[in-house]
C-alpha cells in the first residue's frame, strides 16, 4: 500500500485540539492499515518524528430515516503521538 494512501484525513473535533498540547493527532485511515504503515506515513507525508500510534476501528452508528432503519459507514481511526518540539501546521490553526 502507498503511504500517501493510508491517510485519508485529518480529524478536527473538540476532543482533537484539546490533546494536541500532549502533542496527539487524530487522522482517519484506510480500513486495512496498520500502527507501522500509518507511523510511516506520517512521518514521510509531514517530516516530523512520530513515537506512538494507536488505532481505533470506529462502528457506524444506527440511523433512521422514515420507516427504513440502515447505518453509517465506520471507519478506522489512528491517534499519533510526535516527537516533543514537532507539530503538524494544519492543527496549529484551529
Amino acid at each position: 500500500m502507498d503511504y500517501r494512501n493510508v491517510i485519508i484525513q485529518p480529524i478536527i473535533t473538540e476532543k482533537a485540539t484539546g490533546l494536541k498540547e500532549q502533542n496527539k493527532y487524530f487522522f482517519k485511515v484506510d480500513k486495512r492499515a496498520n500502527k507501522v504503515l500509518v507511523s510511516a506515513a506520517v512521518e514521510r507525508l509531514y517530516a516530523v518524528r512520530v513515537i506512538d500510534c494507536n488505532i481505533i476501528n470506529v462502528r457506524g452508528k444506527k440511523k433512521r430515516v422514515r420507516y427504513k432503519e440502515g447505518f453509517t459507514s465506520g471507519y478506522k481511526k489512528a491517534i499519533v503521538t510526535l516527537k516533543k518540539g514537532d507539530s503538524l501546521p494544519f492543527f496549529e490553526n484551529v
